[in-house]
Parts: C-alpha cells; sequence; structure tokens
C-alpha cells in the first residue's frame, strides 16, 4: 500500500538563498560574519542639564507691634466716626478724608456727591471746588517760583509791578503783605453795581482804599490774592491757570487739578449751590471769580484728594516728588514759615496759614508750626513736616445750601495727630511757642 507524500513548506531564508547568484551570496555571509563579531558602540550620552538653583524664600518680616503700628486703628475709626456724625447732622452731604505720613495712607469717601436732583454716592476721585485752597496751591506757588527766579521781589512795592496800584499810600503795600494778609486791604470786591470781567476785577482791586497802614492788622482779603495772580501774569507772561499749570500741577502729575474743568470731568465733580435754580457743577461757586471767568487769585481750582495729597508729598520733601523738583528746599521753608509782621498777631507764612483764627484744622496737638489752609465750600488741607503727617478732608458742604464744617475740621486735626502712634506731639523740638 502506498503512502501519499506529506508536503513540505520550505523556510524563507532559503528560498532567498536560492535567488541569490553564489558571488553574491559570499559577500552577505562576510558582512553577516563581521557585524556578530563587531563590538557595539557605546551610545552617546545626551547633554545634562544645568542644576536649578533654588533661592530660598526670604521670610516674612514679623509684624509691627501695637505700638509701631503708623496709625492708631481706633483713632481712624473715631476720624470716620465723626464725618458720619455730621453727615448724620446735615452738615455736609459727604466728603473724602485722607491722612499720611511717611507712605503710610489712609483714605475714604463718605456719604454723598450730590443729594438733588437726584443722590449720587461720593466716590474717593470726586474733583471739589477747592475755594481758597486755590490761594495755597495754585497762586502763592506760582508767586513762590517767580520770587525764586528773580521776577518777583517779596519786600518790592507792589505798585512796581502793577503801576496802576499807586497813590493815597497804596506804593507801601509790598508783595509780602498781600502774601500775609497785612496789605490793609478789605476783605473783598464789592458786587455792586454789577461789573465783569478778570480786567474790570484788577481795576477796581487796585483802586480799593487802604483800611489800615500795611503791615499792622491781620485781615484776610481775597483782593490781595487778586492782585497777586494779576502779578503772576504780568510777571511771568502767562495766565495764572497756565503757568500754574504747566509748572506745577503737570510736573506733579495733578491730573485732575485746574481751573475750568472740562466737561468731560462733570460727572465727578461735586456740585454747590444753585444759581439761577441750576446747581453750579464745574463752574466755581465764588461770585467774584465767577465773574472773572472762573480763573482768579483767591478762589477757581477744582482738585481731588489724591492729587492734594501729590501737592503735600512734595512740599514735606522739600520740593520734590518722584523725581520732579518743583522747588528749592529753601523756597519751600520760605512759603511755609512765618512771614507776617512781627507786630501782628496772627502767624502766616506765604499764602499758608500757620497760627490765626482761621487754624481750626490743626486741631488741638499738631505744633504751632504746622501749615495749612481752608476753602469756603468745605475744603481743608493741613501738613505737619515734624511728624511728616498731613490731612486732607474735602467736602462740599454748601450743597445743596448751609452746612458747616469749622469744628469737624477742629475734630479731625485732633484726631489725626492721636492717631499717630510713634510721636510725641508733647515736645516737639523746632516747634512755635503757643500764643495764649
Amino acid at each position: 500500500m502506498k503512502h501519499a507524500a506529506t508536503p513540505h513548506p520550505a523556510p524563507t531564508m532559503h528560498r532567498a538563498s536560492a535567488s541569490l547568484p553564489p558571488a553574491a551570496l559570499s559577500v552577505l555571509l562576510a558582512l553577516l560574519s563581521f557585524s556578530a563579531c563587531r563590538t557595539p558602540e557605546k551610545p552617546v550620552p545626551a547633554p545634562k542639564p544645568p542644576p536649578v538653583v533654588v533661592k530660598p524664600t526670604p521670610p516674612l518680616p514679623p509684624p509691627l507691634p501695637p505700638a509701631k503700628k503708623v496709625f492708631r486703628e481706633e483713632k481712624l475709626a473715631a476720624m470716620d466716626a465723626v464725618i458720619m456724625q455730621a453727615i448724620a447732622e446735615k452738615k455736609l452731604p459727604g466728603g473724602v478724608l485722607w491722612i499720611e505720613r511717611d507712605g503710610a495712607t489712609y483714605s475714604k469717601p463718605f456719604g454723598h456727591r450730590a443729594l438733588v436732583p437726584e443722590a449720587e454716592p461720593m466716590s474717593a476721585d470726586t474733583i471739589f471746588d477747592a475755594a481758597s485752597l486755590t490761594k495755597a496751591v495754585a497762586t502763592a506757588p506760582a508767586v513762590a517760583l517767580l520770587l525764586e527766579r528773580g521776577r518777583l521781589k517779596l519786600d518790592t512795592s507792589v505798585g512796581d509791578y502793577l503801576h496802576e496800584f499807586t497813590g493815597e499810600g497804596r506804593e507801601r503795600v509790598t508783595v509780602r503783605h498781600l502774601l500775609t494778609h497785612t496789605s490793609g486791604l478789605r476783605p473783598g470786591l464789592s458786587l455792586a453795581p454789577p461789573w465783569q470781567g478778570a480786567e474790570r476785577a484788577v481795576q477796581l482791586a487796585c483802586a480799593e482804599k487802604l483800611q489800615s497802614p500795611p503791615g499792622t492788622k491781620f485781615v484776610y482779603s481775597d483782593i490781595n490774592f487778586i492782585l497777586l495772580g494779576e502779578l503772576v501774569r504780568r510777571a511771568s507772561g502767562e495766565s495764572l491757570d497756565a503757568f500754574a499749570a504747566r509748572e506745577i500741577f503737570v510736573p506733579l502729575k495733578m491730573n485732575d487739578t485746574g481751573f475750568r474743568p472740562s466737561a468731560g470731568a462733570r460727572l465727578r465733580i461735586a456740585p454747590t449751590t444753585a444759581t439761577n435754580n441750576i446747581y453750579l457743577r464745574g463752574e466755581v461757586h465764588d461770585p467774584t471769580a465767577r465773574r472773572m471767568g472762573g480763573v482768579a487769585g483767591h478762589a477757581g481750582l477744582f482738585t481731588t484728594a489724591g492729587d492734594l495729597a501729590r501737592f503735600a508729598r512734595m512740599l514735606l520733601n522739600n520740593g520734590e516728588l518722584d523725581g520732579a523738583r518743583i522747588f528749592k528746599p529753601e523756597t519751600v521753608r520760605l512759603m511755609t514759615g512765618v512771614q507776617s509782621p512781627a507786630a501782628v498777631s496772627a502767624r502766616r507764612g506765604l499764602g499758608w496759614d500757620i497760627d490765626s483764627p482761621y487754624s481750626s484744622p490743626r486741631g488741638k496737638l499738631f505744633p504751632v508750626g504746622s501749615f495749612g489752609h481752608t476753602g469756603w465750600t468745605g475744603t481743608s488741607l493741613w501738613l505737619d513736616p515734624f511728624s511728616r503727617t498731613f490731612v486732607i478732608f474735602l467736602s462740599n458742604r454748601n450743597h445743596p445750601d448751609g452746612g458747616n464744617v469749622i469744628g469737624l475740621r477742629a475734630q479731625l486735626g485732633t484726631l489725626a495727630a492721636e492717631a499717630v502712634a510713634d510721636f510725641d506731639f508733647t515736645n516737639v523740638p523746632g516747634a512755635l511757642p503757643r500764643k495764649e
């Protein structure tokens, strides 16, 4: 019996070998033998990345003990409380507080910016009619720069610059007398009969008769600063608003400070009182400055608490802020030291109040030798160079009508000094003696 043949599949290698010529097969075998005997190459290691240096995190400074805090929190809370109480008593609709010492700041808005025709909450960036702060923040600094540059002289007769201001003893009035309110001129220009324009205001001011001999009596007078505003114009060749902006406000980046604010800023401006049933908002409240077109040496400036803080910082830093030098240090000392005649009891700097019936923002503790100013609309600024502290309080207390912040200013001044944690206000070297 015959068995059928079992088929055997041929290996793949053999099929390939069988298809190669003998010479090619010999070469292939030789190559395989060489590869099997060759020592394998070691792989080239990849370059190591540079070591990462981990710097240790510096430890946080320990919290300052309560005695070393810049401000006492309970006194700041007391400042909040007296402002809210005054608002509740309808002495003002609202305001913005700013207290600062060596870079430590406490600032806060209170109440309302407007009550009528509809209520608007106060904001920290509200723009206020500064009223007579114009004297200290715009006009007196502009005059000081012109003194520094030799274009004006402090003890020269005003008539040397305003030739129409002469006769009947006016030639004895000096630039110093105007700046210290010791010229002998009365407080303000008459509004009747009606008049209009800055030029007419200067004519009326130059025609004013002296009420007392120059240098003998302190009478706070807008007329003094109307004349000083005109001195700035004639000595510099620019209007007061243009000169102050170029030389002071722009270099200090006081971006919301100036005369006659733009319509775009109107919504942030705190309104004052109504004229012809329209509340003034962006138009100066002072009727004399309004007749003068909104730019006057005694009133017309608009500003914010933040901008005034930059101005105050500059003064406490001897005339310089953030690389912008506005005054020489000696000019700051001249402005803020006592410059009124020795025969006059009120102590005034050049445009600045030091110790007079208008010094309520000083409170009970800031030393005599600190300085500041107030504005009729409810604004105030007080600076103490000894403790390097300043207090700003801006309000529109005459909105919608009435109001009174004189007592509140005094309370805030006292509480601000009490809030300074590490300064002894009972023993201040260099302070002036208090007058009984």
